[in-house]
């Protein structure tokens, strides 16, 4: 390191180190010293160099760094080279400074979710940004009279009244109170979720998919699309309805035959008109959104001017109501538009002669009654007014629910009247309820009036302070419209006849909208301004859905919608608009105003419902990034919205909420299975740490139950030496296992040093993980990197795991090549795991000969998976093939269970035992117990021992020589290719001390002579190797792994897997690689073993 420069009287620099005999106002530090943090560091300290002695005199002005950093140089490190941030300055790059920051994010621009994320948007050149103008809407134009214009729609003009008529002005107060306190409750938690953070534009999609994740977001998101194309679709279809019914009749095409088929020949020509106009719609928005948004404010004026009409309507009807005769032919009402006169004749030139009423009823021309219809001879016709007026007292009439069943005859209730059956032909002529009414079907058709309170939250990007106008813009314009709906409800019920207010569409008043007739001065005032505001309406829809599909599309969390993120070169979603109108098409198909809004009124109920979600769970869990500025909101209040949204959809149409509920699921899962990758900092991720944490804290109160107990996996993984999974097949038998249930950790371990291979350690990682995808494994991955692979091991058993998450059994791959190799390392690094697994009291699976184990592809139809059930180790043996049998490849494998019998056992009595407790462990399996004699030692096991031993002798021979073998081959060798290898895993660890690097020898006389002494001992030995004796207790061993290994190849040489007990590491571990031989032995001649370890507790019981 450098060291501090000191300034002398006399002006000469005096250091040390780096710096010896530097003169000072003649120092190139920027040649000599390039370093950055050297130059840095001399800036940020220039009090420490006080350049006060006249001998400075002559070069004036320079400032105190001038020797060390010229004026260019200076201006050249900009704010880079700050002077009071030369301890941070290494960092800046990736640690910007806080005023950059700060600038970074008053330039802030809204920008639409999925056209750019934010990073590619900061870190494009600031000479290609376009100057943005600045958002500057407030709350009344950005938010309140927006939320005015979408809430307030088709269904205040077409549907209200006859909404009164049917449920009574008080069931009516309870359906608007229902819907606004639905809206309400989700405003709340909207403007929670918008105030907590800047919102960009993407309205609620964007709220929902940030707080509750891609998954719910995506499937909310394509809920709230396909409402609000459907929308479009109602939208259009009531436009049409004010066209052909109230404007141009004579405009259908389609006309009806007979009294049957009016309703179907109405429906065509909506068909046809409504497509027709969904064409020029889409044409509209195609060619310039500009317009729509232009014209947004004159279609708002229709509505308001309509609202105030209908108000001057009921006030004038106080004191003068409007002239609308009702004809009644006893109670029941007649439709007006096929006569004039409501009388049963009428005088002409002094004679008396039938009306046209009289006509239609008798089918004559003359006073004959012969023809004529009971009901018509029986009751007198009368008239009465259609608006008696506020003052009339009507209200108490219409206070009460009068539903009907399609086909039913409106009548007026105490109306004077004999009741007779009447002809059925002449239906027609009086008004009658084209579909069967209830309060759960007026609930599913008027909650389409009160959504829209999501257009302010869209607009967000426009808005100067969008966390202040939304919520006080969307409160505003939902209390506004809800006094409105009230007022409506309690004035239609005051001042319009009942069974006006039935008629839907206002045949008993001469085909004219209901409305209409209270509104003033002229009911055409409501008529074009409902048809514009509808149209406008329509058009809006059809502005919004393709955008909101367009940023789903982009977010990429639906693969197969990313072709509707393209769209024309200026952005406009030009696939997602054609796809909008398709799906309008089939509302409009539909053709019934009636049919289609509660469709829509599914999809906006399952979105306010998860907009509620999201702000009850972001409020419960607390996490530290909630903190919104609306403080106003509580998780009661939006669990109460969640279940009146719940509600509102099953009361309105139970089987179009399960299809919207099974919709939404769907998406949701296709979400998840094809792994959207997002992490945008969601609720349901907090959910799930927060239900894992309190999970985890449940399970630290003690080990698990026997019968809670299965295997919670450790599999340790080797890998080669380009980072790859050496046995995949350890993978494969994991997945096959444990079936996507409880722990699986693979773990592995990397040799060196962390700071230098972490990077390393990252890509085996990866390379582990989408292993795990490819063979289903379901579980967490640990790569540790550590000076020895048996250390690192040892830390993984360790430490894995989490609180009583944690493994209780390790697989352990088998040391292949062990015999072939001089190196002692692969097989005591196995041995030492099987220590370490023993003395963590943990299970140990070995797999030997993994590779010939099933993938998951194959199946087996047939065959064994046998069990040497040896010892005792806790019924691991028992459970291990039960469990493997739960996969479909093992899934049609028999069991069969051996064990041994010695001499002194009987062995009858061993199977009926053990036949007993397999029936009372509920495993099937087939019962064999096998003797085995008290036999003499055969020379093959003595020679099998000699063998061994003479081996292990031997290798230890050449390893006393091994220092200088490698002494010889430090010459020829480079280190470091020898070390790469030795970093893959166990195979290769040095046990020994670490070999310099660079050795050097300097040969004397008697350095010579010791190493021809040593050589020359080494030959020796090699000769004592002929007349060694093998130990008994060998001997003995060798034995019992022979005897053992003829029995199971006889036995089990054709079975699919053999599972045995494996026997534990000698205590002295002199004797380790004579273990190594014997486990060789026991397994010699079977394909797939599973040698298996218990952790020293019962893991099966026969208890329930």
């Amino acid at each position: 390191m450098w060291k501090t420069v000191r300034m002398s009287q006399d002006g000469a620099c005096r250091g040390d180190s780096m710096l010896q005999n530097v003169n000072c106002p003649h120092v190139k530090l920027g040649r000599e010293f390039p370093g950055v943090a050297f130059r840095g560091h001399l800036r940020s300290l220039p009090k420490l160099m006080d350049i006060t002695n006249s001998s400075h005199a002559s070069h004036g002005n320079h400032k105190e760094n001038s020797p060390f950093l010229n004026s260019s140089e200076a201006s050249k490190g900009g704010d880079y080279y700050d002077r009071n941030l030369a301890l941070f300055e290494e960092e800046l790059d990736i640690r910007p400074k806080v005023s950059s920051l700060l600038g970074k994010l008053v330039n802030y621009t809204n920008l639409t979710q999925g056209v750019k994320e934010h990073e590619e948007a900061e870190s494009t050149d600031g000479s290609k940004k376009k100057v943005s103008k600045s958002p500057s809407m407030g709350t009344l134009m950005g938010v309140y009279l927006p939320c005015m214009q979408n809430i307030f729609g088709v269904i205040l003009f077409l549907r209200l009244t006859w909404m009164v008529g049917m449920a009574g002005v008080l069931q009516s107060f309870l359906i608007v109170l229902l819907c606004c306190c639905c809206t309400m409750l989700t405003t709340i938690s909207m403007s929670a979720i918008a105030t907590n953070g800047v919102v960009p534009a993407g309205g609620s999609y964007f709220m929902i998919s940030r707080s509750l994740g891609p998954e719910f977001g995506g499937a909310v998101g394509l809920c709230f699309y396909l409402g609000t194309t459907f929308a479009g679709a109602m939208y259009i279809l009531g436009a049409i309805e004010i066209l052909l019914t109230y404007i141009v009749p004579q405009a259908a095409i389609f006309h009806s035959s007979g009294a049957h088929d009016a309703s179907s020949a109405m429906l065509n020509n909506m068909r046809v008109y409504g497509t027709v106009f969904l064409i020029l719609m889409a044409v509209v928005v195609f060619v310039g959104v500009k317009y729509v948004n232009k014209f947004a404010s004159l279609f708002l004026a229709c509505v308001v001017i309509s609202i105030l009409s209908i108000y001057a309507g009921a006030i004038k009807s106080i004191f003068d109501p409007p002239e609308f005769p009702i004809c009644m032919l006893g109670n029941r009402t007649l439709s007006r538009d096929q006569f004039d006169v409501c009388a049963k004749t009428i005088v002409k030139d002094n004679i008396t002669v039938p009306s046209k009423l009289w006509q239609l009823f008798c089918q004559s021309t003359n006073l004959t009654t012969e023809n004529c219809d009971e009901y018509f001879l029986m009751n007198n016709v009368s008239e009465i007014a259609g608006i008696p007026g506020a003052a009339s007292g009507i209200l108490k009439d219409n206070l009460w629910s009068n539903y009907l069943e399609k086909g039913e005859i409106l009548e007026k209730a105490h109306h004077p009247s004999v009741d007779v059956a009447g002809q059925k032909n002449n239906l027609h002529l009086y008004v009658l309820s084209d579909i069967a009414t209830s309060f759960m079907v007026l609930v599913g058709i008027f909650f389409p009036s009160v959504t829209g309170i999501m257009a302010g939250s869209n607009r967000s990007g426009d808005l100067k302070d969008a966390q202040k106008s939304i919520p006080v813009g969307t409160i505003l314009a939902i209390v506004t419209t809800s006094l409105v709906y009230f007022s409506c409800v309690l004035l239609f019920g005051a001042c319009i006849e009942g069974v006006v207010l039935r008629d839907k569409y206002g045949e008993a008043v001469n085909k004219n909208l209901v409305v209409g007739t209270l509104s003033w001065p002229s009911p055409w005032v409501i008529v074009i301004g409902s048809f514009f505001s509808t149209c406008g309406a329509g058009l809006q829809s059809l502005t919004g859905a393709p955008r909101l599909l367009q940023a789903i599309a982009k977010d990429n969390i639906i693969p197969f919608l990313w072709v509707f993120g393209h769209g024309k070169a200026n952005g406009e979603p030009t696939w997602a608009l054609l796809l909008t109108a398709l799906i309008a098409e089939l509302g409009i198909l539909i053709a019934s105003l009636d049919m289609v809004a509660p469709i829509l009124s599914m999809f906006f109920l399952m979105c306010y419902l998860f907009v509620n979600l999201a702000c009850a769970v972001q409020t419960l869990l607390r996490t530290p990034n909630w903190r919104p500025r609306f403080k106003y909101y509580h998780w009661a209040l939006s669990f109460l919205g969640m279940s009146i949204c719940l509600a509102l959809m099953f009361i309105s149409s139970w089987y179009y909420a399960l299809v919207a509920m099974l919709i939404a699921g769907m998406i949701y899962k296709y979400i998840e299975y094809q792994g959207a990758e997002k992490e945008w900092g969601d609720g349901i991720r907090g959910l799930s740490l927060s239900a894992a944490r309190y999970a985890l804290l449940r399970l630290e109160e003690g080990p698990p139950h026997t019968k809670n107990w299965r295997p919670q996996l450790l599999v340790l993984l080797k890998l080669d030496e380009d980072l790859h999974v050496k046995y995949p097949r350890l993978l494969t038998f994991a997945s096959q296992l444990k079936a996507g249930k409880g722990l699986t950790i693979i773990g592995s371990v990397i040799q060196g040093n962390f700071l230098e291979t972490y990077g390393e350690a990252q890509a085996a990682e990866q390379t582990i993980k989408n292993m795990m995808d490819i063979e289903k494994v379901k579980g967490f991955c640990q790569v540790v990197v550590a000076n020895k692979v048996r250390e690192g091991i040892a830390h993984l058993i360790q430490s894995c795991g989490l609180g009583g998450m944690k493994h209780n059994t390790v697989v352990l791959g088998w040391p292949y090549g062990w015999r072939q190799s001089e190196d002692p390392r692969s097989w005591k690094t196995f041995i030492g795991t099987v220590r370490c697994t023993t003395a963590a009291h943990l299970a140990l699976l070995v797999p030997k000969n993994v590779s010939f184990y099933p993938s998951n592809h194959e199946r087996y139809n047939e065959g064994n998976i046998d069990v040497w059930w040896i010892v005792h180790d806790g019924g691991m043996l028992m459970l291990l093939p039960f469990l493997l049998k739960q996969h479909k490849v093992w899934r049609k494998c028999k069991m069969r269970i051996f064990t041994v019998a010695q001499m002194d056992d009987n062995s009858i009595q061993m199977k009926k035992d053990l036949a007993t407790f397999l029936y009372q462990l509920r495993i099937e399996a087939e019962v064999e117990v096998v003797e085995m004699h008290n036999s003499d030692i055969s020379a093959y096991t003595y020679e099998r021992t000699l063998m061994m031993e003479q081996r292990s002798q031997m290798l230890r021979q050449m390893r006393l020589t091994k220092t200088e073998r490698e002494r010889e081959a430090q010459l020829v060798k480079d280190r470091h290719s020898i070390a790469r290898l030795e970093s893959l895993y166990s195979d290769e660890e040095d046990e020994g001390d670490p070999v310099p690097e660079n050795i050097q020898m300097t040969w004397t006389k008697e350095k010579c002579d010791a190493e021809k002494r040593n050589r020359g001992s080494a030959v020796g030995s090699f000769r004592d190797l002929i007349s060694i004796k093998p130990n008994q207790s060998n001997v003995r061993r060798m034995h019992t792994a022979v005897k053992l290994n003829e029995v199971i190849v006889n036995r089990s040489h054709d079975a699919r897997l053999v599972l045995l007990n494996m026997p534990g590491p000698p205590k002295n571990t002199d004797g380790d690689e004579n273990y190594m031989e014997f486990l060789e032995v026991l397994t010699e001649g079977l394909e797939r073993v599973l040698l298996v370890r218990g952790g020293g507790r019962e893991v099966i019981t026969i208890y329930s």
